[in-house]
């Protein structure tokens, strides 16, 4: 090797060990990503402080980030007042009951219109996307309507049916991530005697595992906090979900803001574990549903 290829393979050597010049413009950038985050996460740690304080602190002049007495009690007596073991229970089975549905029936739509070949597809998808344009609040009467007939006011029923009918977010994020999926696996797979299912079961589905994770986590946070809905379908306290017994706590005790920034602190936990255990498989389901179209 002459001197020139040794000198070339030395600096690739110390370029590929150095760390990245920190130019101004980097720390200009960095700056400005700080400030935004910082500025962003003040409401939840004002949220914070707030379940902590004594009632005599919560509005107090100038606002104090650090109370002087931290009152746990805050996290405790709502308990005492009000049935939240059964807002959380409600809120788990909902939310659980929602996530297998959508997961279930969004799948195979999706990998319908993925895999399949039969006329009108590229119709019919675009049928599919436009209910997502339709706002929430035109269909409240009508569906109100339909349950109350059923019987099924009062009741899980109407917060949990429709999610076995699919999703028209989770059917475009699955189907999107389906396509970069290569089409000669589906054709090994027919060779060998698979059925469209077991083409879906055996091979499609366990590579789409992080769009699952990326419907899961959505679908998780979506009714999770979910409150119109529950609003509306729902009137007894002991069917109540987590966001209806926040609202319930906020209308009896008013006044005490503390408490309800406290049960408000606890009923976030939930979202941001399953967030931070699954954030791999939510990136990179985001990026590569996103590839092909």
């Amino acid at each position: 090797m002459t001197a020139t290829g040794v000198a070339r393979t030395g600096a690739r050597r110390r370029g590929r060990g150095a760390r990245p010049r920190f130019t101004p413009w980097r720390i200009v950038l960095y700056a400005l990503v700080l400030g935004g985050a910082l500025l962003y996460s003040l409401p939840f740690f004002w949220m914070l402080s707030t379940s902590v304080k004594p009632a005599a602190q919560v509005f107090a002049t100038p606002p104090r980030w650090i109370p002087e007495a931290w009152q746990r009690e805050n996290y405790t007596l709502p308990w005492e007042n009000l049935p939240f073991l059964d807002f959380y229970r409600n809120t788990v089975v909902v939310t659980a009951l929602n996530i297998v549905g959508t997961l279930a029936s969004s799948s195979i739509v999706a990998f319908a219109f993925a895999r399949m070949r039969f006329r009108g597809r590229g119709v019919l998808f675009i049928v599919i996307l436009s209910t997502m344009m339709l706002p929430k609040q035109v269909t409240l009467i009508p569906l109100y309507l339909l349950w109350s007939r059923l019987g099924l006011l009062n009741t899980i029923g109407p917060l949990v049916i429709p999610s076995f009918f699919g999703h028209a977010f989770s059917i475009f994020l699955l189907r999107q991530y389906m396509l970069t999926i290569p089409l000669e696996l589906d054709d090994a797979a027919r060779i060998d005697g698979a059925s469209w299912f077991q083409i879906f079961s055996r091979v499609v589905l366990p590579l789409s595992a992080p769009a699952l994770g990326v419907v899961t986590i959505f679908n998780f946070t979506l009714h999770w906090n979910e409150f119109l809905e529950p609003l509306i379908y729902l009137n007894k306290p002991s069917t109540f979900t987590l966001p209806l017994g926040l609202q319930l706590l906020n209308g009896r005790y008013g006044g005490e803001m503390q408490q309800v920034m406290a049960q408000t602190t606890l009923s976030i936990i939930p979202v941001l574990i399953v967030f931070f255990l699954a954030q791999r498989s939510y990136i990179q389901g985001v990026v590569v549903s996103g590839v092909k179209g």
